[in-house]
């Protein structure tokens, strides 16, 4: 028997970000030629050109090496704030790891946020850039008092609020002072634009990596995106780049040497760029309960808009996420006067399990590659900060600041109850969905908006319809590791529920661990 039609009750706004919106693209070449090159950065968003900057500046040549376009990735959805205070953080490090990591975490992210300042008063435009309190709120007076005093002692300026925030219930909080937001792609373009200019650097733009191979020099296999050829026919012709160093600094490792995927686990969550009518809030706030939720301003050319984030879960598990977008306007419409939504788009993050960002060498065997990974949702800041620790230790130098993130640290206390509960998760998302595609029954049609995945034979298919009626169909099975894909019908991809792959419809890899496509299937067989 056939189905209803999915409902698809209106979301507002424009499906992008703000700093999407309002910026050019770039405009760099993929590379068609091979290179050879001191250090190759692999990603360019906050993490890879902050690294790329900071190494040009101690002399290094470099190559920075993304598969679409420059801060177009996760730092091109983030709601973008710089802070060093990243919810209930400094309780957990100071009890899990000692305050000498805790005093190390805020070192190293406030002299990110100091970084981002002198550098937009040295350029010439508007950047966005804020000084602003950030404000942490919720689940409980205990551990307010907790995080203060542990903030406090880690060197941040923190204190013990009540009545906090003006729109929203709360009985405490905790408040940072001098902490800021800005506008990150207009901050990363320029800081691309000026890396462009100087010689010994290359930007390298719609090219996919498809291989890592470690040595002297390491050897990095790509190929010209797909999408950007203008045949549209396949990949490019491959052409290898030949680095001494190579900076890894995707959302998730594209080469794992250490068990990346077991220990961090994907993360979506959403954001509303929403215009007031009336005042807006002098502040960032945080509530750290369940659902969390994000609200700050940014002010642009047009106005002021308020981005109100939150309604998180696994990547590929968790249910509509248009419906997640409903839910947050309306909290949003609960506690605002909204006049209009403008913007609606989601964010990929990547959480470790023992809380701590993972940066430095890549694992056994590949010494001469570095990762950055696992920021959890605070990479504005925290990728600033990386950059600058990994060219130090890449100039030689020795960074005792690198130790508490170093990937291959060993922290069961920490650790050990998310990995296991990670590990049975995925493991048994992986059956359940095997199990369900081998029974499913094809026979039901696929409205326009929907996607499922449906059996041919033995054989998961994903197919989905267009909202003009074109049906699409690509393998079930997520190139990573055989996961099984979902559809999301907020983004309209597929969405792997193990590791957090994500593909177009017609296959396309969006977000990693995956480097590969989804292959092509027939709709009918």
């Amino acid at each position: 028997m056939a189905r209803d039609p999915p409902a698809r009750a209106d979301l507002s706004g424009e499906p992008t970000s703000p700093w999407l919106a309002t910026t050019r693209s770039p405009g760099y070449d993929p590379l068609e030629s091979d290179v050879r090159v001191e250090v190759a950065v692999v990603g360019g968003g906050i993490a890879g050109l902050s690294t790329a900057h900071e190494l040009r500046d101690r002399g290094h040549a470099v190559a920075v090496i993304e598969r679409d376009e420059l801060a177009a990735g996760i730092t091109g959805k983030t709601t973008a704030k710089l802070t060093s205070h990243h919810g209930l953080k400094y309780d957990r490090l100071r009890r899990e790891f000692g305050p000498d990591t805790a005093r190390t975490y805020a070192a190293v992210n406030e002299r990110a946020i100091d970084t981002v300042e002198e550098r937009v008063t040295d350029w010439d435009g508007d950047f966005g850039f804020r000084r602003l309190p950030n404000y942490v709120y919720g689940d409980g007076r205990d551990a307010i008092e907790r995080e203060v005093a542990a903030a406090s002692e880690a060197g941040l300026d923190a204190s013990f609020v009540t009545s906090v925030p003006p729109f929203d219930r709360a009985a405490c909080g905790v408040r940072v002072d001098d902490q800021a937001c800005f506008h990150p792609r207009r901050y990363l373009l320029e800081l691309a634009d000026r890396l462009a200019g100087r010689s010994g650097t290359e930007l390298f733009e719609h090219t996919r990596v498809t291989g890592i191979e470690p040595g002297s020099p390491c050897r990095i296999e790509t190929t010209v995106s797909p999408e950007s050829r203008a045949d549209g026919d396949g990949p490019g012709e491959p052409h290898t780049v030949l680095a001494d160093r190579v900076v890894v600094a995707t959302g998730a490792p594209i080469l794992d040497r250490a068990g990346y995927f077991a220990r961090l686990h994907p993360k979506r969550s959403y954001v509303l760029g929403i215009r007031l009518d009336g005042r807006y809030p002098e502040g960032m706030y945080y509530d750290a309960g369940e659902p969390y939720r994000s609200v700050r301003p940014h002010r642009d050319g047009e106005g002021d808009l308020l981005l109100v984030g939150g309604e998180n879960h696994k990547t590929g598990q968790g249910g509509s996420t248009a419906e997640r977008y409903r839910r947050l306007a309306a909290w949003a419409r609960e506690h605002f006067p909204v006049e209009s939504i403008d913007y609606r788009w989601s964010t990929q993050d990547y959480v470790p399990a023992d809380g701590l960002p993972f940066i430095g060498r890549l694992g056994v065997g590949a010494s001469e590659i570095s990762v950055i990974t696992g920021f959890g949702g605070w990479g504005m800041t925290t990728g600033v900060a990386a950059g600058e620790l990994l060219a130090r230790e890449i100039d030689g130098e020795e960074v005792r600041e690198l130790k508490p993130f170093d990937p291959l640290r060993a922290t069961p206390k920490a650790s050990l109850p998310t990995v296991l509960t990670e590990g049975a998760d995925s493991a048994g998302q992986f059956a359940t969905d095997w199990a369900r595609a081998l029974l499913a029954d094809d026979g039901e049609p696929i409205e326009p908006g929907e996607g499922r995945v449906v059996r041919r034979g033995s054989k998961p298919i994903a197919v989905s319809r267009s909202e003009d009626g074109d049906l699409r169909a690509v393998s079930a099975v997520c190139t990573h590791m055989d996961c099984l894909v979902d559809w999301n019908d907020g983004e309209n991809s597929w969405d792997c529920p193990c590791h957090g792959s994500r593909f177009s419809p017609d296959g396309r890899v969006l977000e990693g661990p995956a480097s590969d496509d989804l292959p092509p299937r027939k709709p009918d067989g």
